[in-house]
């Protein structure tokens, strides 16, 4: 599975951005798929999921009511809906792809991931 992450950039605080991760390799509808972020200086964490059908969605509390995860499977397309942002969403983005299908809050739990795209929010 090839992850190509898009989207990131610079935003105020309070601003939105929206992110997209296209898989490719292997059938989208049999994906978890996840998205993870790491900070400058600390260690990667978990942003949200959702499971290969939809019906499991999962948020870290950080990001709860902000973002929304979401996927376009005729587009092979996962995205993550980021508003209100703050300085302290600023890191790296990446997405993940779990062939379990059910998806998870633990990066060991994903099999493939995408190269990372920049978020940076001032203040």
């Amino acid at each position: 599975v090839q992850l190509q992450a898009s989207g990131g950039g610079m935003v105020q605080t309070g601003g939105s951005l929206r992110l997209s991760c296209v898989a490719s390799g292997r059938p989208f509808s049999s994906l978890a798929m996840g998205w993870f972020r790491r900070a400058p200086g600390k260690e990667r964490e978990f942003v949200a999921a959702e499971s290969y059908n939809s019906d499991k969605t999962y948020y870290s509390d950080s990001v709860k009511g902000r973002f929304a995860i979401s996927r376009d499977s005729a587009k092979n397309t996962v995205y993550l809906q980021m508003n209100s942002l703050k300085p302290e969403d600023t890191a790296v983005y990446y997405c993940a792809a779990d062939l379990g299908g059910w998806g998870s809050t633990f990066d060991a739990d994903y099999d493939y991931w995408g190269q990372g795209t920049l978020v940076t929010v001032s203040q």
